[in-house]
């Protein structure tokens, strides 16, 4: 018991300062995008609401090849204050398992990052491959978390956003803890709260509690929303929260640019918040700080 004893408070003073020297290969949250799969005859409709909604701009559309076998897809990066949009309409059908990815985040260096994602408990879903302007690999994390890591040949510099967008992923209470322990660990971020009796109105239920995860990183915020599946639409489609200065001004101009409130604005612990349907069938939750 003793050696035991001697072995676990040794682990405790060392594993910090191992972790603190391990590699952070964040860049930075204006670089991390969510993936959007919109069919080509709808890109252009909900690229020009999405705009018309949050602000930004698009960058021109183009036709590649963005997978590591054949395919075909248009492909334009949409810049908001609020978030940043990866928009893909395939001309040809999409290879598995490309669509089921949720966001695309940038590193440093993709080979060392996919093996810290590994070394953290994330498996290599797709690995590593050229793009036209990098390199590209797809991981997955403990509850089926799928993530795109990607490498620039030529480094971006875009601006900082006004409010940094939070990736809102619903976990089974078996994969929360082993998602959260694995992604803080490779992410080198911070639980900044975990509230096991968050209000079941935030995730549409009309009584009950639920759990809510929040982390930071360099990576920007995550939201790990812990329930049992049981979940009126929309909720659970969503993949990202867009957090606004004024949430009524937001929803008036989504409303003007032909989106649609599925869900009214409404108080939602610490923020208000609503959810939007753009077209082409985009779903995303939107808030505001509570006044």
């Amino acid at each position: 018991m003793r050696l035991h004893a001697l072995l676990l408070s040794l682990a405790l003073v060392t594993a910090p300062a191992a972790f603190a020297a391990s590699p952070d290969y964040a860049v930075g949250s204006q670089y991390d995008t969510t993936h959007v799969y919109v069919a080509p005859a709808d890109v252009d409709a909900f690229v020009r609401s999405f705009v018309g909604t949050f602000g930004g701009q698009s960058t021109t559309q183009v036709v590649v090849t963005v997978t590591p076998t054949p395919s075909r897809t248009s492909s334009q990066l949409v810049q908001t204050p609020v978030g940043t949009l990866s928009v893909f309409g395939f001309r040809t059908p999409v290879p598995y398992p490309f669509g089921l990815e949720r966001t695309g985040y940038l590193v440093t260096d993709l080979d060392a990052a996919v093996k810290a994602a590994n070394a953290a408990g994330a498996a290599t879903l797709v690995a590593p491959f050229d793009d036209p302007i990098g390199r590209d690999a797809v991981v997955t994390w403990p509850g089926g978390v799928n993530m795109q890591l990607y490498w620039h040949t030529r480094k971006p510099a875009y601006a900082p956003f006004e409010h940094v967008p939070e990736n809102r992923i619903y976990l089974p209470a078996p994969s929360a803890d082993a998602f959260v322990k694995a992604f803080v660990a490779f992410a080198h971020g911070k639980v900044v709260s975990d509230e096991r009796n968050a209000p079941g109105g935030e995730i549409g239920r009309k009584a009950g509690s639920y759990r809510r995860i929040r982390i930071v990183s360099g990576y920007g915020k995550a939201t790990v929303l812990v329930t049992d599946g049981h979940l009126d639409w929309p909720y659970g489609t969503e993949l990202t929260g867009y957090e606004v200065g004024d949430l009524d001004t937001t929803l008036a101009r989504a409303r003007e640019n032909g989106v649609t409130v599925v869900v009214p604005a409404h108080a939602d612990g610490d923020r208000r918040a609503a959810m939007l349907q753009f077209p082409g069938g985009y779903v995303a939750e939107v808030h505001s700080a509570s006044r």
